[in-house]
Order: C-alpha cells, then sequence, then structure tokens
C-alpha cells in the first residue's frame, strides 16, 4: 500500500493521474483469481464488460525484441476471447516512444483524447450548490450493489444486457478498500452512480453517471464533490480522474486541473 501522497505540485500530480490508473488495473487482474496475469513486465486483464478500457495489458519496462512473442500472445489471447478490441497502458515513467516502435506493426493506434485532471482536496470549490433531496449512500450490500451496477448500465448508455456483467466485475472488485462505490438517491430513488479507487496514494473518482432523466440538476457535481469530501475525511490530500466530455466543465467548476491526457495503445481485432 503506497503512504498517503501530499506533494502537490504539477509533476507529481501528473504522475499520481496515471499512477492510479495503472494500480486500479491491477487490482481489476488481481480480483479475476481465474484470468490474473502479472509479472515483473506486465499485468494482464480481461473483464466480463467487452470495454476495451477492461481488457488489457499495463507495461511496466520499456519494451525489447524479446516482447514481440507476448505481443502475439496477448493478441491471440484476447481474439479467443472474442474481444473486439483490447488496450495497451504503461507506467508513468513510460513514453510513447517505448513501445510505439513495436506495437505499430501489430497494428496498434495510439490515443490521447482523454483529459487527465487532479485537485488538492484541501483547495476544493465547495460553494457548488447543494442538491435538494439528493442523499449520496455507500454502496455496502448486494441489493444496493445490483442497484449501482442497473444505474451505471443505464446512465452510460450501454447495451442493457451489460447489466450482469457490470454487476459480476463490480461483485469480483469487492465493496472493501481499496474500492468503495456511491449511489446517488434523489427523492428517494436510485439515479447516480460514481466509484473510489484508493491507489498510488491518491483518491481516484471512476464511474460517475447519472440517468438522463435526472440530468441538469447538479447531481454529477454533487456526487464527485461528496466523495471528494469522503477521500479528504480519509485523509487523502489528492483527488484524480479521467474525464468525459460530458463531465470536463463539471470538474473544473469543482477546481480540478487539466494536467495531462491519458495514453494508451490500443488494437482491434478482425
Amino acid at each position: 500500500m503506497h503512504p498517503i501522497q501530499t506533494d502537490i505540485s504539477d509533476s507529481a500530480l501528473i504522475t499520481a493521474i496515471r499512477a492510479n490508473l495503472c494500480e486500479f488495473y491491477r487490482h481489476v487482474s488481481r480480483s479475476l483469481h481465474e484470468q490474473q496475469f502479472e509479472n515483473d513486465r506486465f499485468t494482464r486483464w480481461q473483464a466480463p464488460i467487452a470495454h476495451p478500457w477492461f481488457n488489457g495489458v499495463l507495461s511496466s519496462q520499456p519494451s525489447s525484441p524479446r516482447d514481440r512473442a507476448f505481443v502475439e500472445e496477448c493478441i491471440e489471447y484476447f481474439r479467443a476471447k472474442q474481444i473486439v478490441t483490447f488496450t495497451w497502458w504503461m507506467e508513468p515513467h513510460l513514453a510513447r516512444s517505448d513501445w510505439e516502435p513495436l506495437l505499430s506493426p501489430y497494428g496498434f493506434g495510439f490515443s490521447d483524447d482523454t483529459p487527465g485532471m487532479a485537485a488538492d482536496l484541501e483547495a476544493l470549490n465547495e460553494s457548488a450548490q447543494t442538491v435538494d433531496r439528493l442523499e449520496v449512500r455507500v454502496v455496502a450490500d448486494d441489493v444496493s450493489l445490483r442497484a449501482w451496477a442497473h444505474i451505471f448500465t443505464l446512465g452510460y448508455g450501454l447495451p442493457s444486457d451489460w447489466e450482469h456483467s457490470v454487476y459480476k466485475l463490480a461483485v469480483e472488485l469487492g465493496l472493501g478498500f481499496p474500492i468503495r462505490n456511491y449511489l446517488g438517491y434523489w427523492d428517494g430513488e436510485p439515479v447516480a452512480t460514481c466509484c473510489h479507487f484508493f491507489g498510488a496514494g491518491v483518491a481516484g473518482i471512476y464511474s460517475v453517471s447519472t440517468l438522463p432523466a435526472a440530468r441538469g440538476k447538479g447531481i454529477g457535481t454533487a456526487m464527485t464533490l461528496q466523495a471528494f469530501r469522503k477521500a479528504r475525511e480519509l485523509g487523502y490530500r489528492i483527488g484524480v480522474l479521467q474525464s468525459s466530455e460530458m463531465g470536463y466543465n463539471i470538474y473544473k467548476k469543482l477546481g480540478l486541473r487539466h494536467l495531462c491526457q491519458i495514453e494508451y495503445f490500443y488494437c482491434a481485432l478482425q
């Protein structure tokens, strides 16, 4: 377990944004015991959700010619699992140039479209208006976890038949540290989700979603702010996340700063 990070310099925050995501993927791999693969150079995960970010490889060292065999093995592994696209990630100390010469000949593309954001939790903009009749609860049992999976699936506009896979993965990841899921109830009905992953000494926010009918009321902002407050109560100084286009202005309003782009490779299997 990493000590809580207190360095709020830009360089430290950029590393923290990327490191938290890498630790999340390690947690995913270790939670999926039958699919787990991890050694001193790579971590690989294959989750029940057919999304590229939930099926991938994390590299912890620069590439070398001997890694070609592993790249080919991974392509065949994910193809056998009928994964349409998988992703290839790098630890924060690695650069695009460390892996692109090896991956590109295999048809890997590169993405840096997702903003990486961070905030000093002691300097949040907490003037955001609270939402009347909104209650944020920690997901602590199977009933609320099933509700969380249902709202997450609807909020992200995922195919309805993904709901069971979302629930199944959430079960594997667990309800205890380093994961904490939140469900937002408006007028007593569940309408929003978010999730904390505590890794690399910082509090990462994931899975922020709101039902279409409940949008435009500030619920997503209130959910994120409440989650960061809870992280601060636990002693965390830094909050990080990867922003969607929809959430970007919300996060800036809360005081998060856009410090980097999330970089990864992806391979579409034919």
